[in-house]
């Protein structure tokens, strides 16, 4: 086995972690059925209930703060011995009964968690009937994933977690009190046979920004070289209907968070929560952080899927590989991310009419740039980062790709052109791919908004999906341009080392291609 562990931090992050969860729960096959090309072994640790039954529960921390949780319960069903109405009705040595006294009102489940714990079919979600990322929750998890930070409260006025100081000198408090990572991460990754590496869903525009700072220079120290993925999500300062004084403390916090997280993690993929570009087959409200994170999810879970895959099925690739793919100096950590999604069926009928007509021809000829250089298929859907416009980009400039590691789903029709090469290879200036192919499509489960999805004639219960992970020049511009706008933003103490920072990362896309000729953009 090649075990991941994931840490998820923050709001938005559990809303993604709860999709993806609910997903990998999707993939448990029990005899006679066959078995799922998923092993489940990766993300789920198994484990013995007070009863005596076998569990499995996801290889997960999850910190949110109070009052983020809505009715989810630390203890849970599986782990807890026995309900807590019959302690009540005890009556002891007092001939009356004990009256409870509760410090908060408990959330009441949903709808749907009711009909989820007594067995029937839950009804249909809405953005109105989703008010917390447990409302939609079909995986129990260890009591010990579950970890609230009480001293914040979710959406607070008076406290607001959304300053990346706040974060960052919250965790160094808590780190002097007690090691987070030896009380809560360790239990997790000792029990794994052969760990291969960690992903981390945090969110880097506000406070969680700092948080996930700290514990990632915390695990570069304990872990070293193991692979760690940081997915970065956050506005950006891209939404329209923040207050500009907060979108601008957005793309501050975004900045601080790309310099440390784009160091010290293996791979960093920053993720928009407003992507711009959505395509017309997606009806996809942008105020809805289920919506949100529906979309999110299908690209995350697609384009890591070979990661978890058995090695029988032959499409099986670790992070660890994929890295080896789009990084091939060790110093290109940050990556763009890109997908585009179909309906199954409707993709197989154009893949056999595109194969007629190949045969009818005789040939299919591979398409090539003017330049010579080959054309990699495009995505529908950028959800890199905020496409940010400022006037020290350069007009016209070509985006060179180094190399990109693609998962597909479905019958996809892609050229072959750039796969296999090696990446190590100095004298070949092409694009290196790698591409997997998953055999099993995304399900749309009972919990995702699958009204989102107009991919095809009627409703699809699968979706076929092409996602890609790319290390390119356009990464290049992306850090200087908010390396151009966030020394307007910061401290005179702190702008020299944050933009400094930005500008090294940015420099690893120029060498060995475009190298030096950035350099007036500083000026």
């Amino acid at each position: 086995m090649r075990e991941i562990v994931t840490l998820q931090f923050g709001q938005q992050s559990n809303y993604l972690g709860t999709h993806f969860w609910n997903t990998q729960e999707s993939y448990f096959t029990y005899p006679p059925e066959p078995q799922s090309p998923v092993d489940h072994d990766i993300l789920f640790r198994p484990g013995i209930a007070p009863d005596g039954s076998d569990t499995f529960t996801p290889r997960t921390l999850i910190y949110d703060l109070k009052g983020a949780f809505g009715s989810m319960k630390k203890i849970n069903a599986l782990y807890e011995p026995e309900d807590d109405r019959s302690i009540l009705d005890q009556t002891g040595v007092w001939p009356s009964k004990p009256i409870v006294q509760r410090a908060t009102q408990t959330i009441p489940q949903s709808t749907y968690q009711e009909h989820l714990d007594a067995g029937l079919d839950p009804p249909p979600l809405t953005t109105s009937t989703v008010r917390y990322w447990s409302d939609y929750s079909r995986v129990y998890y260890h009591p010990k994933s579950i970890v609230q930070l009480s001293e914040f409260e979710v959406n607070d006025k008076l406290m607001p977690f959304e300053n990346w100081l706040v974060g960052m000198e919250f965790f160094e408090k808590l780190e002097r009190e007690v090691d987070l990572v030896d009380r809560d991460l360790r239990p997790f990754v000792e029990e794994c046979d052969g760990i291969q590496g960690l992903q981390i869903f945090t969110g880097v525009d506000d406070a969680w920004g700092g948080w996930a700072s700290g514990w990632l220079e915390r695990l570069r120290d304990e872990y070293g070289k193991l692979s760690i993925w940081t997915w970065g999500l956050g506005d950006h300062g891209a939404n329209p209907a923040t207050p500009r004084e907060k979108r601008l403390q957005q793309i501050a916090n975004s900045a601080r968070s790309m310099e440390i997280l784009g160091e010290q993690s293996s791979l960093y993929i920053p993720m928009s929560n407003s992507p711009a570009n959505i395509p017309e087959y997606l009806s996809m409200d942008a105020t809805s952080p289920w919506h949100i994170a529906a979309l999110q999810a299908v690209g995350v879970e697609s384009v890591t899927i070979s990661s978890r895959l058995r090695t029988s099925t032959g499409g099986r690739g670790t992070l660890q590989d994929i890295e080896n793919t789009i990084n091939s100096t060790g110093r290109r950590r940050i990556a763009k991310f890109g997908m585009s999604i179909a309906d199954p069926d409707v993709l197989s009928q154009k893949a056999s009419d595109e194969m007629a007509s190949a045969e009818k021809a005789g040939s299919v000829t591979s398409r090539r740039t003017s330049e010579g250089e080959d054309q990699l298929s495009g995505f529908d859907i950028d959800v890199f980062t905020r496409d940010y416009r400022v006037a020290s980009r350069r007009p016209g400039r070509k985006e060179h790709i180094f190399g990109r590691a693609e998962a597909s789903r479905g019958d996809w029709t892609l050229s072959d052109d750039n796969v296999g090469r090696d990446p190590h290879d100095r004298f070949d200036d092409g694009p290196v791919v790698q591409r997997y192919t998953a055999p099993i499509l995304f399900p749309l489960l009972d919990s995702f908004p699958t009204s989102m999805f107009d991919v095809g004639s009627g409703h699809a219960t699968n979706l076929a999906v092409h996602s890609g992970l790319t290390t390119s020049t356009a990464v290049a511009d992306q850090i200087r341009a908010i390396e151009q706008i966030v020394k307007r933003l910061v401290g005179i103490d702190e702008r020299e080392a944050l933009c400094n920072g930005l500008q090294v990362l940015a420099e690893e896309y120029d060498e060995g291609w475009d190298s030096g000729t950035d350099s007036d953009d500083d000026e």
